[in-house]
């Protein structure tokens, strides 16, 4: 292969293209996302209004004007499983990226000044790490917004709890990405064209935005898309322990929590949310593992081929 940009790229999509399952995952979570995208357009194809409540029409099986039936309330099941997964694919990925903004920047800083620095921030992370999650972000999905001096219309607003699960999985989310980009930036500080910049007069932070972020961007684009998925079902846990997305936004978790008083009576209603959040989480990892082997150069031929 060359070492040309083009060919660089041209032998990563080859290795990638050879993870079947990856490829396989790729095209599923782009339809997924297309459908999530046009809810508006199937709801005016179909005339129908997500949110529109039909007593009269509870419990319909599948049919042309709801394609998946009714819930409790006569609400159309398709649409409302459309609406939740935008909710759920943009907390997933919004969250993944803030987190790894974060800990790229925590990771940065600490393997390119070494030292105190590295020690201070490594511990600050080990900290966080050792935390327990679950409780932790249980804990602060439950605080009272109004007691930390934020603005009224943020906290009545219909999408603070949309804000601020996204908030909290960055706060707690960025500590793989920040050990990664750490033992990469160690790395990449002792070699000759970091030294040739320092030689040159550059500063700190043109060295580690120019000459070393550039390098790291495999290790950061895979964490970041194996922790869309681990996003996701953490949103849907507290979703379902009613501490995430409030209605009436609909999300996969909060579709979970509406139907588990009804899995006896129309258990379809907890399968369609159950099985687009399996599928969703599944086809990140195995997105994430195509990644890794495209992008690592030395993972031509070490991993089998799916």
């Amino acid at each position: 292969a060359t070492q040309t940009g083009e060919g660089m790229w041209t032998l990563t999509a080859r290795r990638f293209v050879r993870h079947r399952l990856a490829v396989v995952s790729a095209c599923g979570l782009l339809a997924m996302a297309l459908a999530a995208l046009s809810a508006p357009l199937v709801a005016s194809l179909l005339g129908v209004d997500a949110e529109s409540v039909d007593l009269f029409n509870r419990f319909q099986p599948a049919s042309f004007g709801h394609p998946l039936g009714t819930d409790d309330l006569g609400r159309d099941v398709f649409l409302r499983l459309l609406y939740g997964g935008r909710i759920s694919l943009f907390v997933g990925m919004t969250a993944a990226l803030a987190a790894a903004v974060i800990g790229t920047i925590i990771g940065l800083a600490a393997g390119y000044f070494g030292g105190r620095t590295d020690a201070f921030l490594m511990r600050f992370t080990d900290g966080i790490i050792s935390l327990p999650l679950l409780p932790l972000l249980i804990v602060l999905a439950a605080l009272d917004l109004g007691k930390l001096g934020l603005p009224d219309e943020l906290v009545v607003s219909e999408n603070i709890s949309l804000y601020r699960i996204v908030a909290i999985v960055a706060l707690v989310g960025w500590t793989t990405v920040a050990r990664l980009v750490r033992g990469s930036a160690l790395a990449l500080r002792e070699r000759d064209f970091v030294r040739a910049a320092e030689a040159q007069g550059a500063t700190a932070l043109r060295i580690m935005a120019v000459h070393i972020l550039p390098n790291l961007a495999s290790p950061i684009i895979v964490a970041t898309t194996l922790s869309v998925g681990n996003v996701i079902l953490l949103e849907s846990v507290l979703s379902f322990l009613g501490l995430g997305i409030q209605p009436p936004i609909p999300s996969w978790g909060n579709l979970l929590t509406n139907a588990q008083e009804l899995i006896w009576d129309a258990p379809a209603l907890a399968f369609y949310p159950g099985v687009m959040i399996f599928l969703t989480v599944i086809a990140f990892n195995f997105l994430g593992d195509g990644l890794q082997d495209a992008l690592d150069p030395r993972a031509t031929e070490r991993r089998a081929v799916y």
